[in-house]
């Protein structure tokens, strides 16, 4: 089953988010490239799965277990080579989702993303 679409990831995002009048005293703060936010705990472990499914289809050289990490810029395709996505915060989203569940470190702090490619950061799956 294929789950690493544009679509898919904004949904599970969205859902993720606080809805208005809600207890946001247990958040997961997920630090992201230009937005931060703060996750729902508990529909973010419901998310649990899909999430890691949707890491899953990332290229290998994202894995730290095989590739060590790579450029944030490569994330919008998939371990096929196929193009999931045209939108950087849609990338984004998905980093945010997997720091969320711990799936997901930058390999470098951000103070020192200014000496990487473009300015952006490798991003490690832990799978």
């Amino acid at each position: 089953m294929y789950t690493l679409t544009s679509e898919h990831v904004e949904q599970v995002f969205l859902d993720c988010l606080f809805k208005n009048g809600e207890d946001t005293s247990n958040y997961i703060k997920a630090i992201g490239i230009i937005n931060n936010v703060g996750l729902h705990s508990e529909r973010l472990e419901a998310y649990r799965s899909e999430i890691e499914l949707m890491l899953s289809e990332l290229p290998d050289e994202f894995k730290a277990s095989i590739g060590g990490g790579w450029s944030f810029l490569n994330m919008c395709n998939d371990k096929n080579g196929n193009q999931w996505t045209d939108l950087h915060l849609r990338m984004e989203q998905l980093v945010q989702l997997g720091i969320g569940i711990d799936k997901i470190r930058y390999a470098l702090p951000k103070d020192l993303w200014a000496a990487l490619p473009a300015g952006m950061p490798y991003i490690q799956v832990i799978l």
